[in-house]
């Protein structure tokens, strides 16, 4: 018998416990008042010292949920990484987090790193859940493992701009059958193009080169193209019309929080141009009007923006909010952004989910998209919603973060750019901040060969661990 409901059966997060605020750096940037706090919808940044990177992370978290979870390492089968952080042009970050798991004597694992901008994730999540739909499964959990860190521009030339930013995250996530989050696969639909929007050519560098303007309405076109394809094979599929209104939340790729605003705007905007019967009157008479533009003139006109938003925005507050704290207090995270929503959510409505339709939206510059769709149930002990909710301990997580001043955050970032790519050195190996369990970087030897350490307490080392 094929494996049922298949889907996220555990998740854990992690993210750097150094941060700056929004406003703080506002100021320090000397920009306008609420140039990122109201403009960008962003509240705080998360980033990595100088002890953290990707596989340092990917290494925190996947420990972190085997443990949590009491998952014994020998039951995974497959493990994929999603980033465009890249570490090493041939050797995957997959191939670092084996550790784990040769130490178990498990080195039948299937799977590798997917990489296209923000997408990433979103495919090696597709990969592992049909691999368990398929005749390839062994029986065995997918691990999917999401990490980056991203940095926009250099240090000293994004001063002024919204962009002084380097987000950091990693999560990762078990997948197998009889799951509390588990997929509508046939409900699915992906716009796939060729766009210069944001792209990384310069392989010496880990900035991106990025057309803002282009890259705001590549996201949107991408948007319209997957609901209007998921609507049409859910009708074809059902036999009736989808709307917004059957779906309970809906959660965003956030690169900035007013991006999100924008886009669940934009699809009430596209109910009412497809003539909904779930749109109410008073949202025909305000939208209506602007049905008659075309796609262009569409994404450029701020009066259906400003008006969209208006009209969206008492369900924006029910269907949408839960699931942007993370994004806001954190930052992009690229390929892990998607998946922070969805864990914000987790966190607010956990108690409330059973039976919930949540629609996703991910996207990935280039351009990559797909709309897909969950279905939610509590689940059971270890694999339920309340206890997902309890190990990712968001809260205590956010709360316990430690501000640096805007300068240190500065002086960091040129260290970091110093080092990319970079050999032969030996990081501080502060670890002050850094929670017991989590990885760090210890230096890079003449080979470019990394070494990683796992903190330990006091207590721990009396012990043998």
């Amino acid at each position: 018998m094929a494996p049922q409901n298949v889907g996220i059966l555990a998740m854990e997060i992690y993210f750097p416990p150094t941060c700056i605020q929004q406003d703080i750096l506002e100021n320090f940037d000397g920009v306008s008042k609420g140039k990122y706090t109201i403009g960008l919808g962003q509240y705080c940044m998360a980033f990595c010292s100088e002890v953290e990177d990707v596989i340092s992370m990917g290494l925190t978290a996947v420990t972190s949920l085997l443990e949590k979870y009491e998952i014994d390492p020998k039951q995974i089968g497959r493990m994929e990484v999603g980033s465009e952080t890249v570490i090493d042009k041939s050797k995957s970050i997959k191939t670092f987090l084996m550790k784990i798991f040769e130490d178990c004597g498990n080195t039948d694992i299937e799977g590798v790193d997917s990489t296209n901008a923000c997408y990433g994730g979103t495919a090696a999540l597709f990969n592992c859940v049909n691999w368990v739909e398929s005749s390839s499964w062994d029986g065995r959990y997918g691990l999917v493992v999401t990490t980056d860190s991203a940095n926009l521009l250099r240090p000293g030339l994004c001063r002024g701009t919204s962009s002084t930013n380097r987000w950091s995250r990693g999560c990762c996530y078990a997948h197998g059958p009889d799951a509390p989050i588990a997929f509508e696969s046939k409900f699915r639909a992906s716009h796939m193009a060729h766009a210069y929007d944001f792209y990384k050519p310069d392989l010496a560098s880990e900035y991106p080169v990025v057309d803002g303007k282009l890259s705001q309405t590549c996201y949107l076109m991408a948007l319209d193209s997957c609901y209007k394809g998921y609507c049409q094979k859910y009708e074809k599929l059902q036999g009736n019309q989808f709307s917004m209104a059957d779906a309970d939340y809906f959660v965003f790729h956030s690169p900035y929080n007013k991006l999100v605003q924008k886009s669940f705007a934009r699809l009430v905007f596209d109910d009412v141009a497809r003539n909904a019967s779930s749109v109410d009157e008073s949202a025909k008479e305000k939208l209506g009007p602007f049905t008659s533009l075309n796609g262009d003139e569409s994404y450029q006109s701020r009066d259906l923006e400003k008006a969209s938003q208006q009209v969206a925005k008492p369900e924006y507050d029910k269907k949408v909010q839960p699931g942007t704290l993370i994004p806001k207090q954190l930052g992009n995270m690229y390929t892990a952004s998607l998946y922070a929503a969805f864990a914000s959510l987790i966190h607010n409505k956990s108690g409330s989910l059973d039976g919930k339709r949540v629609m996703m939206f991910s996207y990935g510059s280039g351009l990559t998209a797909t709309m897909f769709s969950l279905r939610l149930t509590e689940g059971k002990a270890p694999f339920s919603l309340p206890n997902i909710a309890k190990i990712l301990n968001i809260e205590h997580k956010l709360k316990t973060r430690t501000e640096l001043e805007p300068g240190k955050f500065v002086d960091l970032m040129h260290v970091m750019e110093h080092r990319y790519g970079g050999k032969d050195y030996v990081t501080s190996k502060d670890t002050s901040h850094l929670a017991s369990g989590t990885y760090y970087l210890t230096h890079v030897d003449s080979k470019f060969r990394r070494y990683y350490a796992k903190k330990v307490t006091e207590s721990e080392v009396s012990n043998g661990h």
